[in-house]
């Protein structure tokens, strides 16, 4: 089976567009277990997103929180924020990306009083649960926005009604009294840790430090530590060591190189050391894992 990778820029930007500029809409049937490595990688767009689970549960990397999603359940991502899912079986997760100006025109009265306040509000997301009430409401319009994807071709005014609905009522009830300092200085943060990471992903082949890699953002060792166990939970070296792996997994998948070569060019120094964190990510040595994908 084909696998299916998300695909960002350098500062892990989503490259893809979500429509066109006539109808900035685009609705995706996806299943986590169907992309590479059975997750969807780091990326943010400047679009607004709304997912459900389907099946399973996903493991939903948003902003500085980590969150577990089960069945019935979807989740809000806010424009600009970096996410990443996960899953450990098939999970469907039908979702909809879509531009904040399908809401309105920027400018109008509804775009600055309705639309603006939560792109600049400091919600990085909103967990949708069946059990509460105006959750609950939200989850069945998205449902109705899914099944006009897939049934009707004419369904843009429709869908647009229905996106107005939903912002309707997440509007009355996110909280959006943080302040547009706050929301600006998570941005910040963002950022330097999307520095970091991408210099992670140019130069792993090398004998990297966390030095090197926090001097990258201009920040200092703690300040590195502290801003990869708030977004993404673990410390640089160990985000360094599992970028390594995932490298060398999608060489063993798809090159007949040999095992020593493959930690070599993937920076690890030792390949004793190399089949030990391959074993404890993967749970199995690197060529069971090249039989296991053959």
């Amino acid at each position: 089976m084909s696998l299916y990778k998300i695909t960002t820029d350098d500062t892990l930007y989503e490259t893809a567009q979500h429509g066109n500029s006539r109808y900035p809409f685009a609705y995706y049937p996806e299943d986590i277990w169907q992309f590479d490595f059975h997750r969807i990688d780091w990326h943010w767009h400047h679009e607004l997103e709304f997912m459900v689970v389907e099946e399973g549960t996903a493991l939903c990397l948003v902003g500085a929180s980590r969150l577990e999603l089960p069945k019935g359940c979807g989740i809000f991502i806010n424009s600009g924020i970096l996410h990443r899912f996960e899953a450990k079986s098939s999970t469907p997760i039908p979702n909809i990306v879509f531009s904040p100006l399908l809401l309105a025109p920027e400018g109008s009265l509804i775009y600055e009083k309705y639309v603006l306040p939560v792109i600049r509000s400091a919600a990085a997301c909103q967990l949708f649960d069946p059990q509460v009430s105006w959750q609950s409401e939200i989850l069945l319009i998205l449902q109705q926005i899914f099944a006009l994807q897939e049934k009707e071709q004419k369904n843009e005014l429709q869908t647009t009604q229905l996106l107005l609905q939903i912002w309707d009522i997440l509007f009355r009830h996110l909280d959006l009294t943080s302040s547009f300092a706050k929301s600006m200085q998570l941005t910040h943060q963002q950022a330097r840790l999307q520095t970091m990471m991408q210099y992670v992903h140019d130069h792993y082949r090398e004998d990297l430090t966390l030095e090197e890699i926090a001097a990258s953002a201009s920040v200092s060792k703690s300040g590195a530590l502290h801003l990869f166990k708030t977004f993404i939970q673990m410390p640089p070296v160990a985000y360094l060591i599992q970028y390594r792996l995932t490298q060398a997994a999608g060489l063993l998948h798809t090159t007949g190189r040999s095992v020593t070569a493959i930690a070599e060019d993937t920076g690890f120094a030792n390949t004793g050391y190399f089949c030990r964190k391959f074993r404890q990510h993967y749970h199995m040595s690197p060529s069971e894992y090249r039989k296991h994908k053959a």
